[in-house]
């Protein structure tokens, strides 16, 4: 049975304001009805809303690892408001009477049940193997084909913008590209068009002359490299289709590839029963995607390792998507799916449960800390010298203290005397730093801190931003 905490709810709500609104029911004794089964396999009841008649919700937990949820409301969200409300009460302790399952609901998994049988016949046996899925040749050469010629065009505007020179930029050129970055929506390399739309942002902001063309220099230089192996990576994968996708590095992502979870099955990048726990998290906004970004870094508790989840919600369709959030207990996927990546890959997992943070995982989270301040470094510049790279990885630094340098900024030590700069990054526009003035002498010292890196552009130096604090008893984030 799944436990029914207060974390445990946030973590099925939609958004923000679905918390809030289930959360007022709770307080606002909107929930007239509570019953469970004495299997605790349903919780259902009635919640008071605008109408006469009260909502009927219940979610069924029949399949612990995937619930049903149910409601009479009109809502299109699900869990609703109403749901959620009842899954609150269940965690504050609110009193819950044992009654049999609703006919209603009875009929419901009966029809489920044989829908299911349905299906294992149509399949044959439970045992049955899973075919291996054909490449259809002659789709996948006629996409290969489309992307070279969309490479071709982007390649073409970089000469030619480079050739013009950036001071040369006008409204007229700007739409020009605005146009071209347009058209390359008809050849499947979303990933090289959002990088284009996010040069054409840079350039509209218009901001300090010297800064723009750094970041903009910058910006053309990823291009390029990622324009010039994209195409000999497809021009080879045109020659022979049978050649296997990349999976050794993020490539196929930047093209603009959505790795399904059934290739990174196939592809061996999969585990089983993995642990994780959230050091920091936050929601941005993509313009150049026209999405808003959830991104959580996590440690595996079985090895140490960093990892990133990112959820992308469509602007135009935010309201109706599920907003990820801050996890503060301990996530074990069922099935932990990494896509290929560096030094922190992006993962993914469909069927997860919650457990209580207990006192053991934080001094486990301290003790993968990397005490070596120039291994981490040579690390890091050995992912930046890659143009393809993430040029912001994060690392949980072991430190001996947290001092002031000579320029008035903070600066982390190790047991060494190996420095890292502590500074805010453009890439968060979050400001994190200025909270180190907050921390007590005990905080400042031999603990661990999650930082992500970035090649400061205007000084040439190697930074760090600090996410969260993690000492043998708790874990203090700088953002959420």
């Amino acid at each position: 049975m799944i436990t029914i905490n207060e974390a445990y709810v946030d973590s099925l709500a939609l958004n923000a304001a679905a918390v809030k609104n289930g959360r007022d029911l709770v307080k606002k004794n909107k929930i007239t009805k509570r019953c469970r089964t004495e299997d605790r396999t349903l919780l259902f009841g009635d919640c008071q809303g605008s109408g006469k008649e009260p909502y009927r919700c219940s979610v069924d937990y029949l399949k612990p690892e995937s619930p049903v949820f149910r409601c009479t409301c009109p809502s299109r969200q699900f869990p609703c408001k109403h749901i959620l409300g009842l899954l609150y009460a269940s965690a504050a302790g609110q009193s819950f009477s044992i009654e049999a399952v609703p006919q209603e609901i009875a009929e419901k998994r009966d029809k489920a049940d044989k829908r299911e049988e349905k299906k294992k016949e149509a399949a044959g046996s439970d045992d049955a193997a899973v075919p291996k899925r054909k490449t259809n040749k002659a789709a996948l050469l006629k996409k290969i084909n489309a992307q070279l010629e969309g490479i071709e065009l982007c390649d073409k505007l970089i000469r030619q913008l480079v050739q013009n020179g950036l001071a040369g930029i006008d409204s007229k050129a700007l739409k020009m590209m605005d146009d071209q970055a347009k058209q390359l929506g008809n050849f499947y390399i979303p990933g090289i068009q959002n990088k284009l739309r996010e040069l054409i942002l840079l350039i509209k902001e218009n901001k300090d002359r010297e800064s723009w063309y750094t970041e903009a220099m910058d910006q053309l230089t990823y291009l390029h490299a990622l324009l010039k192996k994209s195409g000999v990576y497809l021009t080879s994968r045109q020659q022979n289709p049978e050649l296997a996708m990349d999976t050794d590095s993020g490539l196929e992502e930047a093209i603009g590839h959505a790795w399904q979870l059934a290739e990174l099955r196939d592809c061996g990048r999969m585990q089983t029963d993995v642990e994780l726990a959230q050091l920091t998290f936050r929601s941005k906004l993509d313009a150049a995607r026209s999405e808003y970004v959830d991104e959580g870094f996590w440690l595996d508790m079985d090895s140490g390792k960093l990892y990133t989840t990112r959820h992308y919600r469509p602007i135009k369709a935010a309201k109706h998507m599920k907003e990820e959030d801050s996890v503060f207990d301990i996530v074990r996927a069922r099935e932990l799916f990494t896509y290929p990546g560096e030094l922190n890959p992006r993962i993914r997992w469909e069927d997860g449960r919650i457990r209580s943070m207990q006192e053991e995982d934080f001094d486990r989270i301290y003790s993968y800390s990397r005490g070596s301040f120039t291994e981490v470094i040579k690390l890091v510049k050995n992912q930046l010298k890659n143009p393809l790279s993430d040029k912001h990885p994060v690392a949980l630094l072991r430190y001996s203290e947290i001092v002031v340098g000579d320029d008035e900024s903070y600066v982390l030590l190790d047991e060494q005397g190996k420095q890292i700069a502590l500074h805010d990054t453009a890439y968060l526009d979050h400001a994190t730093t200025h909270l180190l003035s907050l921390l007590t002498p005990e905080l400042a010292a031999n603990q661990a801190m999650l930082v992500l890196f970035e090649h400061d552009l205007s000084s040439g130096r190697l930074i760090a931003q600090p996410l969260s604090l993690v000492t043998k008893r708790e874990i203090l984030r700088f953002i959420y």
